[in-house]
């Protein structure tokens, strides 16, 4: 079960202030209008996966470094993604890229249970014990190769890739149900399109979204090392 922030289940205090005007003029005022999504949004504490010394910029607009060279997604990006994905409160989605566990904390809040793969083992690590103090139990942190999914857990209903890849991962649209879908981000190493890509009878439908940039997909179906 996703955790309640305080005795009626809202967030408190100034920091709750400033998400509030995240999601407002980051998500709401430039088109966002899922309201789960920007509930989670409100809800998710992003200050608690970013380091100290960044506590000042937690809802910039913009993406921030977490260690690793890794970052964690600006704010407006996450919610493009998730929103994009359609999550039902009955589906298993899989995270590639956890990152400190920011977005697993806001897809934990819209689905039923979250599979989540890091290929640092020190932020798969910091994410595990972030998630499991605020309660996120639908949580799940691995450590490995995103780039081929989770096959001993698949299917899953939803996939969200966190990182930049060459093409869309096969491994990925393989492990997605009749009707699931994937948000993967598809180009350069530095730049690339958001695709959606909803899993038929008939094969793969792809559609794009939104420039982006995202740290590489490293891996077997992704970049080299």
């Amino acid at each position: 079960m996703a955790p309640f922030w305080g005795e009626d289940g809202s967030a408190t205090g100034d920091t709750a202030v400033r998400r509030a005007r995240m999601v407002d003029e980051q998500l709401r005022r430039r088109g966002i209008c899922d309201e789960r999504v920007l509930q989670a949004m409100e809800k998710v504490p992003r200050e608690n996966f970013i380091a100290p010394e960044l506590q000042g910029q937690a809802y910039a607009d913009a993406p921030l470094p977490i260690g690793s060279g890794q970052t964690i997604s600006q704010p407006f990006m996450v919610a493009t993604m998730v929103e994009a994905l359609e999550v039902a409160p009955t589906d298993w989605v899989l995270e590639v890229g956890t990152g400190t566990g920011y977005e697993a904390a806001v897809l934990g809040e819209l689905a039923a249970g979250v599979w989540t793969i890091e290929r640092h083992a020190g932020l798969a690590e910091r994410a595990r014990q972030m998630l499991e103090e605020m309660g996120y139990s639908n949580v799940h942190v691995i450590w490995g190769d995103g780039s081929v999914g989770l096959p001993e857990h698949a299917p899953f209903d939803k996939i969200l890739v966190a990182a930049g890849a060459p093409q869309i991962p096969e491994a990925l649209t393989n492990q997605l149900v009749e009707g699931g879908r994937l948000a993967v981000p598809v180009g350069t190493r530095t730049e690339q399109q958001l695709y959606i890509v909803r899993k038929t009878a008939e094969g793969p439908v792809v559609s794009s979204r939104v420039l982006c940039s995202f740290v590489p997909l490293v891996g077997e179906q992704g970049w080299k090392p």
